[in-house]
């Protein structure tokens, strides 16, 4: 099963350093990259999310050289795939292995067989790929389904295939390519939920694509957003998730914790203070209204409270309305920043 590449020195997996693609195009060329920088390191799950036409794709075929930087480099395991003859490369791809959205099951061959694919095109003999196929089905909880057809697999449990045929090969860096958009969402959690085990018992690195939050939410350990070939915001997830700095980062998240107040809402609170505030663990526990009512006198309407567990963590986040004097604002607001891991003014 991976070793996840112990045996390497390096702390970093993956690095690309002011990488740059472009196509042909019938005018000028199209970017679909734009001199992007990214470090992934070992053992890391790292998310990309962006917009369709943001570079993901192009960006995640980087790693395995189905596509090369116009320029720039793309480091993997410390070698710069697009630089070594044709024999090399096929050795160093075996490094990685993909897993895809469509799955991209040999419909024709067992299950058995579509894992064992990969090691018999290395030239692994027949017992050999068979056996290791066996304890990677094993692993994904297949064990009893090695002589079924794909075909007569759920969604999920070709999904699962897929994964097991992306891990015999033991391999240092596994690539999702939007892997559970083609999922329902008890399917998709239960696909998070292995491929995490995967990177926690093997310490594989894993590289994720998706348009879907949540997946970078429930998944991932850091998060770079992607917009026009750029990146746009990177760090971890927990910090992306709280203080989204640019206007794509604040989408995306607001699509699990909702930013903004409804129209309507906006309209009937115009002209009065309103902050919002984010918290974290146990500040979510915490009396905060209570205490700005008793202790500062201030009267607060709350227009907005929800939280969601992001990983091991507790994120909350509410936007309130206050009333008061000047000074019980200012007390307030000062008492607040001390006490919660985010505080703001919120503008209409």
């Amino acid at each position: 099963m991976p070793d996840g590449g112990s045996a390497h020195a390096s702390d970093v997996a993956v690095r690309f350093e002011a990488v740059t693609r472009r196509f042909p195009g019938s005018g000028a060329d199209q970017i679909a990259l734009d001199r992007v920088d990214l470090t992934i390191a070992r053992g890391d799950i790292f998310g990309v999310i962006g917009h369709s036409g943001a570079g993901k794709s192009t960006l995640i075929r980087m790693i395995n050289a189905l596509e090369v930087p116009t320029e720039g480099v793309v480091h993997v395991d410390g070698v710069d795939l697009a630089s070594l003859p044709a024999a090399q490369l096929r050795s160093a791809r075996k490094r990685t292995a993909m897993i895809f959205q469509q799955f991209q099951l040999l419909e024709t061959i067992t299950v058995l067989e579509n894992v064992a694919l990969p090691l018999r095109l290395d030239g692994v003999g027949r017992r050999e790929a068979h056996a290791r196929a066996v304890e990677a089905l094993e692993f994904v909880g297949l064990g009893e389904r090695t002589t079924a057809y794909p075909g007569q697999l759920s969604g999920g449990q070709k999904q699962r295939v897929g994964i097991a045929r992306a891990i015999v090969r033991n391999p240092a860096v596994l690539l999702c390519d939007e892997a559970t958009s083609a999922l329902d969402p008890s399917t998709t959690q239960q696909t998070i939920d292995l491929l995490r085990r995967v990177n926690h018992e093997y310490g594989t690195t894993i590289f994720v694509v998706t348009h879907e939050m949540d997946v970078i939410k429930d998944l991932c350990h850091s998060v770079a957003v992607m917009s026009e070939g750029r990146v746009v915001e990177q760090g971890s997830v927990m910090d992306v998730f709280l203080q989204p700095r640019t206007p794509i980062a604040q989408a995306f998240v607001s699509t699990v914790i909702p930013q903004e107040l409804p129209e309507r809402v906006r309209r009937a609170v115009g002209g009065h203070p309103l902050w919002r505030l984010r918290f974290l663990d146990d500040e979510v526990t915490t009396p905060i209204v209570g205490t700005l009512i008793s202790e500062f006198g201030l009267q607060v309407n709350i227009l907005h409270a929800d939280m969601t567990d992001i990983q091991d963590r507790t994120v909350g986040h509410m936007i309130i309305q206050v009333e008061g004097s000047p000074r019980q604002q200012e007390e307030a607001f000062a008492h607040l920043a001390e006490r919660v891991v985010g505080l703001e003014e919120v503008v209409l």
